[in-house]
């Protein structure tokens, strides 16, 4: 049976998730970097557009994850995150590691996922929580574009979600890498760039499309 190019398909397509990768607070050690990542310019920007993003999901009642990378201040758990342009990153304990509450509006009771590695899903309880929330489409922000964005699209793919990048909402470590990287992220998923306006107007268009993603425990779904 042919399948509908997912170019042709609803922007979301079953249950969305937003999923708000890596957004930390971060800190100017090095010119030009931060806690020991390159990155392009444009952080202040895509955590406005972070924020937008999360007060439409929460208006339309799709459920927000933030993610967050973490290691261990004994480095044991980098494995070869440090072999090649990265410094050492994201230490637990450091304020520098948080996400950036007041900047994406993440709130106490929020999903948040801890990962030790660059995508999302390895190593984690992503995969559970999004089967829990009966998710099919994940909508991606953040950062870095060309690292934990990149990698945890793939392992959704894989999975077998449609999946969108907010290429207004998420930053590389360099220009180049951002443009490969939704590039690569494009050819495996016709249509999957596209504009934070796309995404808002998807998640108004949502509100109140399907029962609540989420019941108190001991109630009937």
């Amino acid at each position: 049976m042919t399948q509908p190019r997912n170019g042709r398909r609803p922007l979301i397509v079953g249950r969305p998730a937003l999923i708000m990768v890596d957004f930390q607070r971060g800190g100017a050690y090095v010119p030009g970097e931060e806690n020991g990542i390159p990155r392009m310019s444009g952080s202040e920007e895509r955590n406005r557009i972070g924020r937008t993003l999360v007060t439409a999901a929460r208006a339309s009642a799709i459920p927000v994850v933030f993610i967050q990378e973490v290691h261990r201040p004994d480095g044991i758990d980098f494995g070869r995150e440090l072999d090649g342009r990265e410094d050492v990153h994201c230490l637990e304990g450091l304020r520098s590691t948080e996400i950036a509450a007041e900047q994406v509006d993440f709130r106490p009771g929020d999903y948040l996922v801890p990962k030790r590695r660059y995508s999302a899903f390895y190593g984690t309880d992503l995969e559970i929580l999004l089967k829990g929330l009966k998710v099919q489409t994940l909508i991606l922000a953040g950062g870095l574009t060309d690292v934990c964005v990149h990698y945890s699209f793939v392992d959704a793919h894989q999975g077998d979600y449609y999946c969108r990048v907010v290429e207004d909402g998420v930053i590389g470590s360099s220009v180049d890498a951002h443009d490969a990287a939704l590039r690569a992220m494009e050819y495996l998923q016709s249509g999957a760039r596209r504009q934070s306006t796309e995404i808002l107007r998807a998640f108004a268009a949502w509100k109140g499309t399907d029962a609540p993603l989420t019941q108190p425990l001991g109630e009937p779904a």
